[in-house]
């Protein structure tokens, strides 16, 4: 799958406000963002002591975080759940550490994990701690040498279920997952394998691609989304680019010379330069808002090489499927082409003779000589589990966002839990671009689940509001130019 099949979203939460019983007092954070921190059995002792008295607990290092205590750790997972035997890897995970009578925010990209500070919609809402993980296979959590069959979503659930029993005798209060794009599918695979060990659900963006081959919901999507006009734009320089493909495959080819690219993985200069240009209009809704049409040249046909290329450039991005630009989500790549699914959808906008490969295959983004075979039960078996058993879980989409044309979608079985859909957002979308009345509900839930909400809150949905103010450096959203869920 291609680069449209790569992006994604984050979520976590801190709070340290007296709680609604108004029978705990959070100890107060020093000038430094010192905190010290009573234990269970009343002793009280420096949160980095505690957290490094865990068996397999690693110190990388502490930054400094006014009114947090911030940590990057590493902790010690075996690479089979099923056979601790076969050895173990160095997870990385990091700790926003607020107070621990406070509830925790579980969170998780499915990507990398940040080693700087942040927090994510939902720990700003319940005002708590936040604990993030690094997907297992994402360098450095990489067991060395990788057996690439041990990358799948019921191994990657269960490093979740150990960080957290890990963590609970310290963080004893409530827990709520959440991530965004792949790590809201994360989120939301972590509730089906382990259903007792979060107190709520929060999923942003969670693709839910059930039948791999039957994708005709993404072709109705870019039929009908934004407007006319915008679409006939991103369809006219989409396909002026495949048009042009020669000139501006020379203009790729001193590109990736003058970068040192190269193109082993997916074969040739070629196949990577449809590759991009097929991602231009899935990028665009991804990413961007209706709004910014206006940077789309208006007439393709009439608009230069270095017009075309530069408009693909910045939305898609042409070292996308370079070698280079490929190798750091190898595991993204394997797990779509095994479990998780891909997109493909049609260009009727364009003449069959100008698409010589299509939207390719996961397979032609992973390296030759790492084995796969498609799983196809595995997502039909937790969409089927959601249906049934979702349980105080909230998935969050956007209007505009290609990846929510084929969502989770809550059946008979489900109890206290949404999908809402944010108008007119894209990939980043969130609680806060909810309708009011969604947006109120949403945040009271997750609250309540957080066993943090107000006797007003809970009388009164309306008065639901996040309990920690903005914060512009922990709290503002990088928007990446990649094209993952």
């Amino acid at each position: 799958m291609r680069k449209t099949l790569r992006w994604l979203l984050s979520l976590v939460v801190l709070i340290g406000t007296v709680s609604t019983a108004g029978a705990a007092t959070a100890a107060q954070p020093d000038a430094t963002g010192t905190t010290e921190t009573t234990g269970t059995t009343g002793t009280t002792a420096d949160i980095k002591d505690r957290l490094l008295a865990i068996p397999g607990m690693s110190l990388v290092e502490e930054k400094p975080y006014t009114g947090y205590r911030f940590f990057v750790l590493t902790y010690d997972q075996p690479v089979d759940h099923r056979n601790p035997s076969k050895g173990t890897f160095k997870q990385r995970i990091t700790v926003l550490h607020k107070d621990t009578s406070r509830p925790t925010v579980f969170y998780t990209g499915g990507y990398n994990v940040s080693t700087n500070p942040s927090r994510r919609e939902p720990t700003q809402i319940v005002d708590g701690n936040q604990i993030s993980m690094e997907y297992r296979f994402f360098t450095p959590s990489r067991p060395e040498p990788a057996d690439w069959s041990k990358l799948d979503i019921w191994q990657a659930a269960s490093d979740q279920h150990r960080i957290f029993k890990a963590l609970k005798p310290i963080y004893d209060k409530k827990w709520v997952s959440t991530g965004g794009s792949k790590g809201g599918m994360t989120a939301t695979y972590f509730e089906r394998f382990y259903p007792r060990d979060m107190d709520g659900v929060v999923a942003y963006v969670a693709p839910n691609d059930v039948v791999n081959k039957e994708d005709s919901a993404y072709d109705r999507f870019f039929a009908k989304v934004g407007t006319k006009e915008c679409r006939d734009r991103l369809n006219g320089v989409q396909r002026e680019a495949l048009v042009r493909r020669e000139p501006l495959k020379q203009k790729y080819a001193e590109f990736a010379a003058a970068g040192d690219y190269t193109f082993t993985t997916v074969g040739n200069l070629d196949k990577a330069y449809e590759a991009v240009v097929l991602d231009y209009v899935w990028g665009f809704w991804q990413t961007r808002m209706l709004a910014e049409c206006d940077m789309i040249p208006a007439d393709a046909k009439n608009a230069t090489d270095d017009e075309i290329w530069a408009s693909v450039d910045e939305i898609t991005g042409f070292a996308s499927y370079t070698d280079q630009g490929l190798e750091p989500y190898t595991p993204y790549y394997y797990q779509a082409g095994t479990q998780l699914g891909a997109p493909t959808i049609g260009f009727p906008h364009i003449e069959k003779k100008l698409i010589r490969y299509g939207y390719q295959p996961p397979r032609n983004f992973v390296p030759r000589d790492i084995s796969m075979k498609f799983q196809p039960w595995a997502m039909l078996d937790v969409d089927t589990w959601v249906k049934r058993n979702a349980n105080q879980m909230l998935f969050v989409y956007g209007q505009n966002d290609p990846w929510g044309a084929e969502p989770f979608r809550l059946g008979k079985g489900a109890r206290d839990s949404y999908v809402f859909t944010a108008p007119g957002l894209n990939h980043y979308a969130g609680v806060a671009n909810l309708v009011p009345d969604q947006k109120a509900l949403a945040t009271a839930r997750i609250l309540e689940w957080a066993g943090v909400a107000s006797a007003a809150v809970q009388a009164d949905p309306e008065k639901a509001k996040p309990l920690a103010k903005y914060d512009s450096k922990l709290d503002k959203r990088k928007v990446e130019r990649q094209l993952r869920p």
